[in-house]
C-alpha cells in the first residue's frame, strides 16, 4: 500500500472519480467490503427489468460497481435511511466492512438513533470486544438551488458525538486517500462529500493509499494570519489568501480534512507563528466547528494572539431556495478578505 504523500504513478481524476476508485480498490482488496444505499446502482440487481447500472448513484460515485461486484455486495435499498444505515452498522459489528450512502446529510435525522446509540457507542459499551468498521458516505454543501432540505453541511453535529470520526476531503487526492482510510478503520467514520467539488480535477495516484484520519494539512504557507478551511471552504480561503497578497498580507491556509478528531496541534502551531486566525465554515455558526476551533485557540494560544480569533460562516438560518439569497448565504472570498484585513491592519 502506498502511504499518504508518497504518490507513485499519478494522473488527473475528478473528485467523484477518486471516490469511485477508492470504493472499487477497497472492494477488490477485501471481500468483506460491501456498500448499500438508495439508487446506488440505479435499480441494478433487478435483472428481470433489464436495468443494469442506470446511473451509478445520483452523483455517479458508485458507477460500474454493480457489474464488477454483483448485487450481494452492491445493494440498492428501500427508501428508508433508518433501515439501511442500521443494517450496515449491524453488518459492520458482525464481521463486514460496511459502507452506507446517506444521499444528503440533511436526512440524518431519520437515522440518528442508529448512529448516536449504536454505531458510536457499541465498542465502548462492550469494552472493546466489538469493532464497528462502518463508513457512512454523505453529501454536504449549498449553492445549487436545492433548497433547505438538500443543502446543509451539518458536520458539527457528528463532531459532537463521541465514538464517531468524520472527514471532509477537499480535492481528489484527499477524497481517495481519506475514503480508503475510513473503510479500513475499525471505528465508524462519516465521510462528507461536498457537492461543489465533484467536477474538480487533480493528481491522484493509481495505487491505493491511505491518508491518516485526524490530521489537517497546510496548503499555503504564510506569516501574517492563519485561514482554516473545511472542504470547499479551503479553496475559498486560498482565493482570499491570493487576494490579500498584493496588499502585503501573507496568509497561511490550513485544510482541516478531519472534523473529528480535529488536528488542534497543527492549527495552534500555525497561529503561534501568524498570531491571527480566521476559520471559514459553511455550517451555521452556533456550536459550530468554527466556534470550537476559535475557543480552543483562545484557550491554548492566547498569549500569541494579536487579534481575536474570528469566524466567517453561514448565517444561523436554513439554506434559502432563492438563488440571490443562497449566494449571500455562502461564505465567500470577499468576506474572508474583509475579516482578515481587519485583523491584520485594523481597517
Amino acid at each position: 500500500m502506498t502511504t499518504a504523500m508518497t504518490p507513485t504513478t499519478t494522473r488527473e481524476l475528478r473528485y467523484r472519480e477518486a471516490i469511485n476508485e477508492a470504493l472499487r480498490q477497497e472492494m477488490e482488496r477485501d471481500e468483506t467490503v460491501i456498500i448499500m444505499g438508495e439508487e446506488i446502482a440505479g435499480g441494478a440487481g433487478r435483472e428481470h427489468l433489464g436495468i443494469v447500472d442506470a446511473w451509478g448513484g445520483p452523483f455517479r460515485t458508485t458507477v460500474g460497481l454493480i457489474q464488477q461486484f454483483g448485487n450481494q455486495r452492491v445493494l440498492d435499498t428501500p427508501l428508508s435511511e433508518a433501515a439501511f444505515v442500521g443494517t450496515a452498522i449491524g453488518a459492520a459489528s458482525t464481521g463486514m466492512r460496511a459502507v452506507a450512502e446517506l444521499m444528503f446529510v440533511d436526512f440524518v435525522g431519520v437515522c440518528m438513533d442508529q448512529l448516536l446509540n449504536n454505531a458510536a457507542k457499541m465498542r465502548y459499551m462492550f469494552g472493546g470486544q466489538v469493532k464497528v468498521p462502518f463508513t457512512m458516505l454523505t453529501r454536504i454543501g449549498a449553492g445549487f438551488g436545492s433548497a433547505a432540505q438538500h443543502s446543509e453541511s451539518f458536520y458539527s453535529i457528528f463532531s459532537h458525538i463521541p465514538g464517531l470520526k468524520g472527514v471532509a476531503p477537499s480535492d481528489p487526492y484527499t477524497a481517495k486517500g481519506l475514503l480508503i482510510a475510513a473503510i479500513r478503520d475499525d471505528d465508524p467514520v462519516v465521510y462528507f462529500e461536498h457537492k461543489g467539488l465533484y467536477g474538480n480535477t487533480g493528481p491522484v495516484p493509481e495505487e491505493p493509499y491511505a491518508i491518516p484520519l485526524g490530521k489537517a494539512r497546510t496548503v499555503r504557507s504564510g506569516s501574517d494570519i492563519t485561514l482554516v478551511g473545511i472542504s470547499r471552504m479551503t479553496w475559498v480561503c486560498t482565493e482570499a489568501a491570493e487576494a490579500l497578497a498584493p496588499e502585503g498580507v501573507n496568509a497561511e491556509v490550513v485544510d482541516l480534512l478531519s472534523v473529528s478528531p480535529i488536528d488542534y496541534d497543527l492549527i495552534i502551531d500555525s497561529v503561534r507563528r501568524t498570531h491571527r486566525l480566521v476559520v471559514v465554515d459553511e455550517d451555521t455558526p452556533i456550536c459550530s466547528l468554527a466556534s470550537d476551533i476559535c475557543a480552543r485557540v483562545a484557550e491554548e494560544a492566547f498569549d500569541y494572539l494579536d487579534a481575536p480569533p474570528s469566524r466567517v460562516t453561514a448565517p444561523h438560518t436554513p439554506v434559502p431556495y432563492s438563488r440571490p439569497l443562497e449566494d449571500a448565504y455562502l461564505p465567500n472570498a470577499a468576506r474572508v478578505v474583509k475579516t482578515a484585513r481587519g485583523l491584520v491592519t485594523g481597517r
